[in-house]
């Protein structure tokens, strides 16, 4: 499947759902290194053409470092319950559009500053969002989805990926630790509690 077969199938799934009142949600899930932001971006722009499209991705909203950080878990725990408050995410975007309310706050990140400030989104009814990130299929927020993506890419693709891109972190070696202490982990353990392969309604790669 490529993006416009994407798109069509959406597009499909959007035409035929009783859902008229409220924005079709689009979930697109994967492991570090899937290429989700990638696909959301080219899919959010193809989908303009038929309807107004809200692109959110979650890793804009996490917290601040000192609630994921040297908390006294073990680092995976920190990163897969710790990183995004998901009971706030839930009540503060996904419970309300399901009550037909289309303007909601949520937390935006400031990395720089390591500060979280609210701002307000505001969504027009018969729309499309599309939400992209790690963990979007935990049991918490899955039910509120209409179209649920996971992009299953082979673990050594999505290594070699992260490994090369987040040179933020440090030298390859302070990549490779981190990735083997923290995100990794918690990737295992979503995989294991959640298989959102089983969630999903639709398995791509996207690497042809």
């Amino acid at each position: 499947m490529n993006i416009h077969e994407l798109k069509y199938d959406i597009i499909k799934q959007f035409s035929k759902s009783s859902v008229k009142d409220r924005p079709f949600i689009v979930a697109i899930d994967g492991l570090g290194g899937a290429g989700k932001s990638t696909v959301a971006n080219k899919l959010a722009k193809e989908l303009q053409s038929i309807c107004a499209v809200e692109l959110i991705h979650i890793d804009n909203h996490i917290v601040e470092s000192s609630k994921r950080y040297n908390t006294g878990h073990a680092e995976w725990y920190e990163y897969y319950y710790l990183q995004w408050d998901v009971e706030l995410i839930k009540n503060n975007m996904l419970l309300p559009l399901h009550k037909n309310k289309f303007q909601f706050r949520l937390p935006f990140y400031n990395q720089s500053a390591d500060t979280v400030n609210d701002r307000r989104i505001k969504l027009e009814t018969n729309s499309i969002l599309v939400i992209e990130g790690v963990f979007l299929l935990r049991h918490e927020w899955n039910n509120f989805y209409d179209y649920r993506l996971f992009l299953d890419i082979p673990r050594t693709v999505r290594k070699e990926r992260v490994l090369q891109r987040d040179s933020y972190i440090g030298d390859f070696q302070e990549r490779l630790n981190k990735y083997q202490r923290r995100y990794w982990p918690a990737e295992e353990y979503y995989l294991e509690k959640e298989n959102p392969l089983a969630a999903a309604d639709k398995i791509c790669d996207f690497l042809k």
